[in-house]
């Protein structure tokens, strides 16, 4: 069964030339052949859903067979929570909806196009993570954002803690153009809600559910989303609105930056695995044709020709310097997603207190190198940094390197400062 009709796969060039190689490579190297994208999906599920992951990393072999052996895992577990739920386990039934709805959305990935398929592929997804919701052991709000005459689908995640009457901080919360919203708030031990604080999240421009609505990428769409979001928020009682935070991953860091400056109560923003690159070069030249297809399906273009004029206009140049709250960036020293240059470029531009927290050696990802493995981990290093914005707690603007032992060295940043290629190893 195809994936994509015929004349989608031949949008893209390089997707038309290499998808021989394609099919090779996965069959070499696995389903996370292009940047660890079962990693990513597998932490917020938790070790219970090993198993599940572990048969659809077993069973790909080649590109057509990523959408389905998710599906088939999502399924499973679909069936096992609503029988979990007859039974009155809600508890069990909950984690297994969960699961399900990750699963789902993790099959909607290769699907860059408006099939029948990736419909019921959604409709299954939002079906389970309701469920889910309806189950958690703590206050899940679904949330459909004014937007243009349409709306953009979010959920508010209040913390455990959260009792009638208070007023939480929040942290809305970008996600990357392969990371579904389902994924952006763990099972267990969520960094944010463990530290009581709300979390927002949701499908932005020509993120899967608001592609699948039509709603696309364009060059103002996130600082319109962000007002949006920033409004809708006002409305809930639980959130101070005075205690707001941005964060970011991979391609959500332009996105989150876009939105932290349009929100004026804007505390902090942050962000991992940045993506700050005009034209994203990097991303869709110099990795799998899998992402350019796929950003092509975001922004609604079926044209390359005129894709490529369009992409040009998606920059960071002079966002840097629009950022008015501290800004922190972790990433990857090698990272083979966007230029290292163009981040040192950024955060040149800002203002503020900023970090840079560095891993030597590391890629777009992360957690494949021992700088990564043994030093902080970044989601866990960016909820801590965002509550000590809130707490207002000063900071100075540095650079932070995490070396192979894990250890982090630490300078001041300057007035400005340039990559210096193959940076010395500390002892």
């Amino acid at each position: 069964m195809p994936t994509l009709p015929d004349q989608v796969e031949r949008r893209v060039e390089r997707f038309r030339e290499q998808r021989w190689v394609l099919d090779n490579i996965i069959r070499t190297v696995g389903v996370t052949w292009g940047q660890g994208d079962m990693d990513f999906a597998l932490f917020p599920c938790g070790i219970g859903a090993l198993g599940d992951f572990l048969r659809v990393e077993h069973n790909v072999k080649k590109y057509n067979d990523i959408a389905r052996e998710y599906a088939a895992a999502g399924r499973r577990r679909q069936e096992a929570a609503e029988d979990l739920e007859r039974q009155g386990y809600t508890v069990a039934a909950r984690e297994s909806f969960y699961i399900a709805s990750v699963l789902y959305g993790q099959a909607q990935w290769p699907i860059a196009d408006h099939t029948r398929q990736n419909y019921e592929l959604e409709k299954r997804k939002n079906h389970c993570y309701a469920r889910y919701a309806a189950h958690a052991d703590h206050i899940v709000r679904q949330a459909e954002i004014p937007y243009q005459g349409k709306a953009l689908p979010g959920w508010l995640h209040l913390p455990p803690t959260y009792q009638p009457g208070q007023k939480v901080p929040c942290v809305i919360t970008v996600g990357g153009m392969d990371s579904t919203k389902e994924i952006c708030v763990a099972l267990h031990g969520d960094q944010l809600l463990s530290r009581g604080i709300a979390v927002f999240l949701f499908d932005g421009p020509g993120q899967y559910s608001s592609a699948l609505r039509e709603i696309f990428v364009t060059e103002a769409g996130f600082y319109d989303a962000g007002r949006a979001i920033f409004d809708w928020l006002g409305r809930q009682e639980e959130i101070d609105t005075e205690q707001i935070a941005v964060r970011g991953v991979s391609m959500g860091a332009l996105w989150a930056s876009q939105i932290s400056t349009v929100i004026p109560t804007t505390k902090a923003c942050a962000i991992a695995y940045p993506s700050y690159e005009q034209g994203e070069d990097t991303a869709f030249q110099m990795n799998s044709p899998t992402f350019k297809l796929r950003f092509m399906f975001m922004s609604g273009y079926d044209d390359e020709a005129q894709f490529d004029t369009f992409i040009q206009k998606i920059t960071a140049d002079g966002l840097g310097a629009s950022v008015t709250c501290p800004y922190l960036v972790c990433c990857g020293e090698d990272d083979d997603w966007s230029s290292i240059e163009s981040t040192f470029a950024v955060l040149n531009e800002v203002t503020t207190p900023k970090e840079l927290l560095l891993y030597q050696a590391e890629g777009h990802t992360l957690h494949s190198r021992g700088s990564s493995h043994l030093g902080p981990n970044e989601f866990m290093y960016m909820a801590d940094w965002i509550n000590d914005r809130f707490q207002g707690k000063p900071m100075e603007s540095q650079f932070s390197v995490v070396d192979a032992t894990g250890r982090v060295h630490r300078q001041p940043w300057g007035e400005h400062r340039d990559y210096e290629y193959g940076l010395p190893e500390f002892v």
